[in-house]
């Protein structure tokens, strides 16, 4: 009885001690982050004193825009066809790109285990650089205009895309794969008969994605000078001409909303 009574007294006491030890690994995560939330706060320079005064400002301002300016709608619908063909162009090069690049960042099929990594480490430095960025920098090498905006979307989605696809390869089941390979078939005749019949529709659904992705995206690239109805938008927050400003805003909301209830409707049928 005594002896029993003594392994229940120690396991309640080695109960306590990896209590006190959760509870310390708790507080000591609790105050990590509230120590980075503090420092994040203060180098984001978040001022509410500053919103208090601005948001009654930009209640004048919006007042202003009533009604909107319908007089330039033909000049909105060709710079929003505009962004359009810049997303469709950029995504659709991006996902030629992506599918070679794919299959020499799938661990499992890449013909040469020794681009793996560099492969990888490509595609990450594509996706690390955004859309953005990229269209600034070819607006000084190309000039002004919507190429610089299909470049700088074709370069980010490469990346993106080409990580997506070489996740979607590697987690595939590899048998149909390694049954046609073994028919002394090739490794670009087994990829193409084995695997893309499994992984092509999430392929193609998240390509659907990206075109859908990279319209929204592109309706700012012509802040940097990239073309699109970006460049609209710019010009008419310079001249804080704000009845423009709202129109084109709308229709920036009218295609997207038709192209992401459009896009989501493939996705359903390729599902």
């Amino acid at each position: 009885m005594t002896s029993g009574a003594e392994q229940a007294l120690r396991r309640m006491e080695a109960a306590d001690r990896g209590f006190t030890g959760r509870r310390l690994r708790l507080w000591l995560i609790c105050a990590t982050l509230l120590a980075f939330y503090a420092v994040s706060w203060r180098l984001a320079g978040i001022d509410l004193h500053k919103l208090a005064v601005g948001l009654p400002k930009l209640g004048r301002w919006l007042a202003t825009a009533w009604p909107p300016d319908l007089h330039e709608l033909p000049l909105f619908a060709r710079r929003t066809a505009e962004t359009v063909a810049m997303a469709a162009i950029g995504t659709t090069l991006a996902v030629l790109l992506a599918l070679p690049m794919a299959i020499l960042a799938c661990r499992t099929i890449t013909p040469w285990p020794a681009l793996y990594h560099p492969a990888r480490w490509f595609l990450n430095a594509l996706r690390g650089i955004d859309s953005f960025v990229f269209a600034l920098l070819f607006v000084a090498a190309v000039g002004l205009g919507p190429f610089a905006g299909v470049l700088g979307i074709a370069l980010h989605t490469w990346g993106s895309a080409a990580k997506q696809f070489a996740d979607y390869l590697e987690s595939a089941h590899l048998g149909p794969f390694e049954a046609v390979r073994a028919t002394g078939a090739g490794r670009l005749t087994a990829i193409l008969y084995a695997l893309m019949p499994d992984v092509a529709p999430v392929m193609l659904s998240t390509t659907l994605f990206w075109w859908e992705f990279n319209v929204r995206a592109s309706t700012v690239l012509g802040v940097v000078g990239a073309g699109g109805i970006g460049q609209e938008l710019k010009n008419s927050m310079d001249l804080l001409d704000f009845p423009r400003l709202v129109t084109i805003i709308a229709v920036i909301l009218v295609v997207v909303t038709a192209l992401d209830q459009f896009s989501g409707w493939l996705r359903r049928r390729l599902a």
